[in-house]
């Protein structure tokens, strides 16, 4: 997970597979697909030569969408017995949960064929999400997702309207920990912040707004940039993979991500700091501090430009964990152990959706019987996006992932929250410390 001062190819690249199965590839002497079997078998060859930081593809497609053309006159039961065989070639094949198919919104035999497999292998890779578009998507497919939910932990829904309003409709993609990118690009590189270390290198709120937090994020900015000019400019990446030559991917349309982690240790310690006695998720006033804290970091990266982004843009994204992390708490999620009941964990987690165009997510912990009950999944999902999770993504019969790129929905109590939370960023230092342990996947030396 780790890219190094001197990345050599793209962190997580998102291809176009539609313009590859229509086209075939001149590079690995390819044509285009006919037909199911044509289109499947060259998906198999082409997940091999996408690049990722995992050494295996974070993104393998919106399924759905990809193979129904060329269903042709298959009947339902042969398209799930190529399907299944493909789920389990996956699988085998690409055993990291990083890989990642969506589908959706629409209701195809392939998206069913999907859902069916997944429910009956019951694997782990690869991962899966649904799309969810409330003027596309009948009520029986959706009920259908949430019986997965609680068959096997997946798909994740995904608000797709939203998603749509970042990225241009259908041209994104979810991919590895909850990411939304580009497709045709994807994410050039990813920085994480750790912001209880930012918190305790500040005297006071004040203090973490005004100097700490504006230093800290200048230079996660500088390794952004440090970063991408090495790939840009020196990797040779672009100018030398066929992805490019093909049209299946451009350089123009990678993000580089910037990261933060930790937020509720980060809110605890600065409510400390100023005599406040609440916690984060459980307080008013101590959510209210959260916000803020992500509507600054918003603010900086909106109004900060970068030399190689998204429209000269990083974009923000609340990082999800790695097993290495110790003492911190993934993204802007609450502690583990310590959450109230479901639908205050939702209300009080939601306000942050707004900020993080590349994603965030949250774990939301359910009683086991609602196993038994799936309707009740499916409305706690459509209450998120109702709520401002505008990428709410169910994973169980037992938690609840929200991943978002977002944009308030329409629900004035988060637009009021919002506006309470907005926080000027004051220009901060931008020299170097001589110990940074604030940042992950980077080394800086004095």
């Amino acid at each position: 997970m780790f890219e190094g001062h001197a990345p050599y190819k793209p962190r997580y690249v998102l291809p176009d597979y539609e313009r590859f199965l229509a086209n075939g590839s001149a590079w690995l002497e390819l044509e285009g697909a006919q037909d199911l079997d044509d289109a499947l078998s060259l998906l198999t060859i082409l997940y091999h030569h996408v690049p990722s930081v995992t050494a295996m593809p974070v993104y393998l497609g919106h399924l759905d969408a990809l193979l129904s053309p060329y269903v042709r006159i298959l009947t339902q039961d042969e398209i799930d017995v190529r399907i299944k065989r493909f789920w389990r070639y996956l699988d085998r094949t690409l055993p990291d949960a990083f890989t990642h198919v969506n589908i959706g919104p629409h209701d195809t035999p392939v998206t069913r064929a999907i859902l069916r497999a997944d429910a009956e292998l019951k694997q782990v890779a690869p991962n899966l999400t649904f799309i969810y578009d409330p003027q596309i998507t009948p009520d029986d497919l959706l009920l259908q997702v949430a019986q997965n939910i609680c068959e096997c932990s997946k798909p994740h829904i995904a608000n797709g309207p939203v998603n749509d309003k970042i990225f241009t409709k259908g041209q994104y993609g979810i991919v590895s920990c909850y990411n939304s990118l580009p497709i045709a690009g994807g994410g050039s590189t990813l920085v994480r912040m750790n912001l209880q270390q930012v918190a305790q290198r500040s005297d006071s709120i004040d203090d973490f707004f005004s100097r700490v937090l504006p230093h800290y994020c200048q230079l996660q900015i500088d390794i952004i940039d440090a970063r991408c000019r090495f790939l840009y400019e020196q990797s040779h990446f672009f100018e030398n993979s066929f992805l490019v030559s093909e049209g299946l991917i451009s350089p123009d349309r990678f993000v580089p991500m910037f990261g933060i982690y930790s937020l509720a240790e980060a809110v605890n310690i600065l409510c400390e700091r100023d005599g406040i006695a609440g916690r984060y998720g459980k307080d008013e006033q101590a959510n209210t501090l959260a916000y803020r804290i992500s509507a600054a970091l918003a603010e900086f990266v909106a109004q900060t430009p970068v030399q190689y982004g998204w429209q000269q843009r990083a974009l923000l994204h609340a990082q999800s964990g790695i097993s290495s992390d110790t003492g911190t708490t993934p993204g802007a999620r609450l502690p583990y152990g310590d959450e109230p009941d479901p639908i205050s964990h939702l209300l009080a987690v939601a306000p942050h959706h707004a900020f993080y165009a590349a994603g965030i997510s949250d774990i939301l912990t359910l009683d086991e019987t609602v196993k038994r009950n799936p309707q009740a999944v499916m409305q706690l999902c459509l209450g998120a996006f109702k709520a401002g999770c505008v990428n709410s993504v169910l994973t169980s019969a037992v938690t609840i992932w929200c991943a978002s790129p977002a944009i308030w929905c329409a629900c004035p109590i988060w637009k009021n929250t919002a506006q309470k939370a907005h926080v000027p960023i004051l220009p901060g230092s931008v020299k170097k410390p001589r110990v940074i342990p604030v940042f992950w996947n980077v080394n800086l030396v004095s």
